[in-house]
């Protein structure tokens, strides 16, 4: 890419687009060149501290030269100030009809939705897509990479559309590659992931079972069999639907994401060469940390950072293995690995402005 990356965010006001402002923000490579902030075609410009008060400097006008503003969207407002990446932090819907035209533009976008992620039809199925099994949706879905760093990197250099995984996708499937891609995992037997995440997870919008009424002092599960992230691990570790049981809950914390998952091993495994396995597979992934046998992460570990944690025990017989993963949803499972990519697709440190 050019010396001079101009990166745009569309999506500021959410929990993940403020996140990923405050990321590029602090970027290294991206001083004096703060990100163009997009708001509703149709809207105002309005001051980026007034939508993040937390973003605010100690002048009150926002992080960036003079304040930043959130400005109306509009492709000829991108092509003056000559992006190149794009951001969006949209729903889905809005990503499938944005993301064609910035790729039109010559413009390269990452996904924070679940828009361009899947590649089978059946699993894409759960969106309901408006435009699926057209001949346009077909083309950019051909040019979408799934943008997980750790299983590929280099595909993540030269796409022109990269699709941000899940949060909690990215917590299982970090956790189970390496002992799948082994061949170690029984999967005949089942692997059953239990995820719990906190309520900024379900987004910025207010929902009854996001109200504070109902998800403080409280857990629930939610999405059982159905919930969209599913499609994501079947195809990211290649597992049929009746290999695995994923079931997310909701916790009464703002963020953060932990994963248990259990499962059998076709044979005896020791300690030592599990976690072995789980270093090897992650030895140039600067943003998973692995746990000593034995040891298991929790949320507190890695909430506001951008690193999965892992760890896992394993029962005395050597067969049956109980993982444990934790992320903060906003950052390593949706903001922190976007700008990630970012660095993959310019040629930087891979986990420049993430630690």
């Amino acid at each position: 890419m050019e010396t001079t990356v101009r990166t745009a965010v569309m999506g500021v006001s959410g929990y993940a687009g403020m996140e990923l402002v405050r990321l590029l923000l602090r970027h290294p490579s991206l001083t004096g060149t703060p990100p163009l902030l997009l708001g509703r075609p149709d809207g105002n410009p309005e001051p980026l501290a007034a939508v993040h008060p937390q973003l605010m400097d100690n002048n009150g006008t926002g992080l960036g030269p003079g304040g930043l503003e959130i400005e109306p969207f509009s492709w000829e407002r991108l092509k003056d100030r000559g992006i190149s990446v794009l951001f969006l932090a949209t729903p889905h819907e809005l990503s499938r009809e944005w993301a064609p035209v910035a790729l039109e533009h010559g413009i390269r976008v990452i996904d924070l939705s679940g828009a361009w992620r899947l590649t089978k039809a059946s699993n894409r199925s759960v969106y309901k897509f408006h435009d699926e099994g057209s001949a346009l949706a077909a083309a950019v879905q051909t040019k979408a990479v799934y943008g997980m760093p750790e299983l590929h990197r280099d595909s993540i250099r030269n796409a022109p559309l990269i699709a941000n995984p899940g949060c909690y996708a990215t917590s299982i499937i970090l956790a189970l590659k390496p002992l799948v891609a082994a061949g170690w995992v029984d999967a005949r037997r089942g692997i059953v992931c239990d995820s719990k995440s906190g309520v900024s997870g379900a987004g910025k919008a207010p929902t009854a079972r996001t109200h504070f009424m109902h998800a403080a002092d409280n857990l629930s599960a939610y999405g059982v069999f159905s919930h969209r992230h599913t499609g994501e691990l079947l195809e990211q570790l290649d597992l049929q639907a009746e290999q695995i049981v994923f079931t997310p809950h909701l916790l009464p914390i703002p963020r953060g994401i932990l994963s248990t998952i259990y499962l059998w091993f076709s044979q005896q495994r020791q300690a030592s060469e599990v976690e072995a396995a789980y270093r090897r597979y992650f030895r140039e992934s600067p943003l998973v940390r692995i746990f000593p046998a034995g040891h298991l992460p929790q949320i507190q570990y890695s909430v506001t950072t951008n690193y999965c944690d892992i760890g896992f025990h394993l029962s005395e017989d050597g067969r049956r293995c109980v993982i444990v993963s934790c992320l903060d949803n906003l950052l390593k499972g949706a903001a922190g690995q976007a700008v990630q990519n970012l660095n993959l697709m310019c040629g930087w440190d891979e986990a420049e402005g993430l630690r």
